[in-house]
């Protein structure tokens, strides 16, 4: 065959060939071919990281490649959302994002990225329910008692938080403003702070992650008041609802949960819904979660957009009621 020619016929097969490739593309035929990348938004030995950790290793199992922990924390979540915003929408980049993420459209006036237009939601993977927790020399030993306590002292009690817009300042408002009580409100930067100065008296009480208040809980530095999720929690069973004990239907926690960018083929989408769910049905990814404080959930991308785009609309309400920003 002359050159001329044997050029033509392999010019003539490249459109079939990229036809192919974009189809195996779409279906999400081979994927995934090397290691994932998971995004976190959260430094290394917190909370989310631990979480996000123990569902990585179980997905490396069922994928068949790597799942690697990236830890890109900074400006409540935006520095990694903002990251896989812009990543190649191949599913090779995945975020591990929290409850900050309905939250930052209401907090930021301007954001890089727009998390209904620049994200396709894959699952939602777990919730670490919140604790109303006081300071063990505060006289209260339940809700009720601490509502009639915060009736008589107006103004009075100062309770922590993890940051101004953190969903643990948000949670503690909601409760304060249903409640018709007034409390001076203290950021912090992170959990830990606070969680030091309620257990030395500087603050009078919070809403924290079960996880972070566990230890101080256990050696009765701080008193457990009731849990913000529906039902009760396997570290804290003797602990109520706020549900069930002055708020019915009330359930606030710090959930988790994956996405993608955007355009990432559905198929993609629904491996690593697929790997995910799998590892969340795991008996030993369970029990480890249970070890974190945190609950498994699992959904379909469907189910974790809608639950998404009702937390943001919910979120918004709170964060204009409370005055809060972080521009």
């Amino acid at each position: 065959m002359k050159a001329k020619t044997l050029i033509k016929t392999m010019a003539a097969l490249v459109p079939a060939l990229l036809a192919s490739a974009t189809a195996l593309a779409q279906d999400g035929a081979g994927f995934p071919a090397h290691p994932i990348r998971l995004v976190v938004p959260f430094p290394p030995g917190g909370p989310t990281d631990l979480v996000s950790r123990v569902i990585a290793k179980r997905m490396t199992d069922e994928l068949g490649q790597q799942v690697l922990v990236d830890n890109r924390p900074g400006a409540n979540g935006n520095i990694a959302a903002e990251i896989v915003a812009k990543a190649p929408a191949d599913g090779y980049t995945v975020l591990y994002n929290t409850s900050s993420i309905a939250l930052s459209p209401a907090l930021y006036s301007k954001l890089t990225y727009d998390v209904r237009r620049d994200f396709a939601p894959v699952v939602l993977t777990a919730m670490v329910p919140l604790v109303l927790e006081v300071n063990a020399q505060l006289p209260v030993q339940n809700v009720k008692e601490f509502i009639q306590y915060a009736k008589a002292h107006p103004d009075k009690l100062t309770y922590g938080s993890a940051g101004n817009g953190n969903v643990t300042h948000l949670a503690a408002f909601l409760f304060l403003q249903a409640n018709g009580l007034n409390a001076v409100h203290a950021p912090y930067k992170g959990s830990a702070p606070a969680l030091t100065d309620l257990a030395g008296g500087q603050v009078q009480f919070m809403t924290d992650t079960i996880n972070s208040s566990l230890p101080f809980i256990r050696d009765k530095r701080m008193r457990a008041l009731a849990v913000t999720s529906s039902t009760r929690s396997s570290q804290l069973p003797d602990v109520p609802t706020v549900a069930e004990t002055v708020m019915p239907g009330f359930e606030v926690g710090a959930w988790q949960g994956m996405m993608v960018p955007a355009k990432t083929p559905p198929e993609i989408v629904r491996k690593l819904n697929a790997a995910t769910m799998k590892a969340l049905a795991n008996p030993e990814t369970r029990s480890a979660l249970a070890a974190q404080g945190a609950e498994p959930r699992g959904s379909t991308p469907e189910a974790y957009a809608s639950y998404l785009s009702a937390e943001m609309t919910r979120w918004r309400k709170v964060v204009k009621d409370s005055g809060a920003t972080l521009d």
